[in-house]
């Protein structure tokens, strides 16, 4: 669950939906200096089902109490989130094997980039069970996809960090673009043709809906993701409480348009 605020009240964004527009932005992503995404499909399958270890958590999304409101995804705890993150691999498994293996690794990688789970020791060792168990995973995956003529190329480490490299990338802007871009947001690194560099997104005349990115790093002139939340107007006192409101919550569809920056220059 992540949040947007509209008009004093936040609309509740689930996890699989922002991954839905992680997907929507790796199918447009790509030009000369940025590079293509290979293996095309299996890598974009991979960034639209990266989230979907979350789908049981929102089905009955746990409160939190100081807020109201649903926990939010960097508010649950290490114990439940890494089940969340072992299950993701099973449910895209049957969808393919990349997709499986990109899904792991950006979990993998989740924990080896913010490391707040150390200061625990309990947090330690749940976390450190869940990384060798999946990096066990990702090795059978790979030795199998070794002797894949369709995947050979793309289990290289070079090629795998790659595109790990880009799913987490389009995490990254999903989150900005899903939570509301107000002011100049800059990211990296981000992978191109060549090399890496740094994004920057900014809300065009003030609004959240039209951002410019410098540099441009998709196909086409501009690029508009769509997605869905539920508006919470006011916070509840329990946990049954706040999931039958989000459950009769009104929807609320979003589009936000990117454009190059250099068009408003």
């Amino acid at each position: 669950m992540l949040y947007r605020t509209m008009d004093e009240s936040r609309i509740c964004i689930t996890q699989p939906t922002h991954a839905w527009v992680s997907g929507q932005l790796a199918q447009a992503w790509g030009n000369e200096q940025f590079g293509a995404v290979a293996p095309r499909q299996a890598v974009c399958l991979g960034a639209e089902q990266h989230d979907i270890g979350w789908v049981p958590w929102e089905a009955a999304p746990t409160l939190n109490r100081a807020t109201g409101y649903p926990h939010s995804f960097n508010e649950v705890a290490p114990a439940i989130h890494t089940q969340l993150w072992a299950g993701a691999k099973h449910m895209v498994l049957p969808m393919g094997r990349y997709a499986a293996l990109l899904v792991s690794r950006h979990g993998t990688g989740l924990y080896e980039r913010f490391t707040h789970w150390k200061n625990s020791p309990e947090s330690t060792r749940i976390v450190e069970s869940f990384l060798e168990q999946e990096k066990e995973f990702q090795q059978e995956l790979i030795q199998q996809l070794q002797q894949d003529a369709a995947y050979a190329r793309y289990v290289t480490s070079e090629a795998i960090a790659r595109n790990q490299q880009l799913v987490a990338t389009w995490d990254a802007l999903s989150l900005m673009i899903c939570m509301g871009v107000t002011h100049e947001r800059s990211f990296g690194p981000v992978p191109t043709a060549t090399g890496e560099t740094t994004l920057t997104l900014a809300p065009i005349d003030h609004d959240p809906t039209h951002l410019s990115v410098e540099p441009w790093c998709f196909q086409s002139e501009d690029v508009t993701v769509t997605f869905e939340g539920r508006m919470l107007t006011e916070p509840s006192e329990d946990e049954q409480t706040m999931r039958d409101r989000l459950a009769k919550a009104p929807w609320i569809t979003l589009t936000v348009t990117l454009c190059p920056a250099k068009k408003f220059h």
